[in-house]
C-alpha cells in the first residue's frame, strides 16, 4: 500500500481495474514477491491513459529496475512506440533484459546502463513523455537535461514524489530521510512554479506530479 491513501480506497480503486494480459500480471507478481519496488496499479492505469490522450510515441523513462514499467509503456503506445530507459544497477539491468525479452518487447525498448546523470547529459533525442522513477534525492538534479530533452506540449512524470508522506508532514521524516525529503520538496516546489511547466500534484500511489512542458 502507498501509505498516503486509505487502504479500503486504494483496495477499492484497483478492484476496478481490468487485468493486463497474463504475462503482465505473472510480472507484476515475481516483482512484488520479490520485493522490487513498480508503479502502483492505479499510477499505471493513469500513466496509460495519459499514453492514449497524447498518442505518446517515445518515452524516456529514468529507473528501469526490472523493466516493469518500461514494458507497460511499450504495450500502451503500440508496436510503434519506443521507450529509452536509464539504469545503473547491472543486476537490476540483466533482469530487465530478461523480463522484456520474454514479453518480446526487446525491439521496442532501448535500455542504457550507466548513470542517469551522465546519460542525460549527452542524450541528444527528444521525446514526448519523460518518466522519472530512480533515486528521489536526484529528481531536481535531473530537471534541467528532462526539461532540454522533453518535446513542447510533452509531459515529465515524476513517480513516488510524496514519499510516503514524509513530503507533506515533518511529523512523519525518518531522520535517516531528511536530505531527500528537503531534496524532494525543492523538487515539487520548483516544478509547480517553474514557467515552462504547468503541474499538477495528485495523491496518486506514493504520489504523482504530471508536469506539461508550454509549447516554446
Amino acid at each position: 500500500m502507498s501509505e498516503i491513501v486509505k487502504d479500503y480506497i486504494e483496495d477499492y480503486i484497483r478492484g476496478l481495474i481490468p487485468a493486463n494480459r497474463p504475462q503482465i500480471e505473472a510480472f507484476r507478481k515475481r516483482a512484488m514477491d520479490d520485493n522490487i519496488p513498480i508503479i502502483h496499479q492505479e499510477v499505471q492505469k493513469h500513466i496509460e491513459l495519459l499514453i492514449a490522450a497524447k498518442k505518446t510515441r517515445t518515452v524516456l523513462e529514468v529507473g528501469t529496475a526490472v523493466g516493469f514499467s518500461a514494458s507497460i509503456f511499450a504495450e500502451a503506445m503500440g508496436p510503434q512506440g519506443q521507450v529509452d530507459t536509464i539504469e545503473r544497477n547491472f543486476k537490476m539491468v540483466v533482469q530487465a533484459e530478461e523480463n522484456i525479452a520474454s514479453l518480446g518487447l526487446s525491439h521496442q525498448i532501448n535500455l542504457m546502463v550507466g548513470d542517469a546523470q551522465e546519460k542525460l547529459a549527452v542524450l541528444d533525442k527528444s521525446y514526448d513523455l519523460i518518466f522519472l522513477d530512480g533515486a528521489k534525492g536526484h529528481y531536481i538534479h535531473l530537471l534541467g537535461d528532462c526539461l532540454r530533452c522533453l518535446k513542447p506540449g510533452g509531459l515529465l512524470i515524476s513517480d513516488n514524489v510524496l514519499f510516503k508522506g514524509m513530503i507533506a508532514s515533518n511529523e512523519l521524516v525518518i531522520r535517516r530521510k531528511i536530505t531527500i525529503v528537503k531534496r524532494m520538496r525543492m523538487y515539487l516546489e520548483t516544478i509547480a512554479n517553474h514557467p515552462q511547466l504547468v503541474t499538477s500534484i495528485l495523491p496518486l500511489g506514493d504520489g504523482l506530479a504530471i508536469s506539461l512542458k508550454k509549447d516554446d
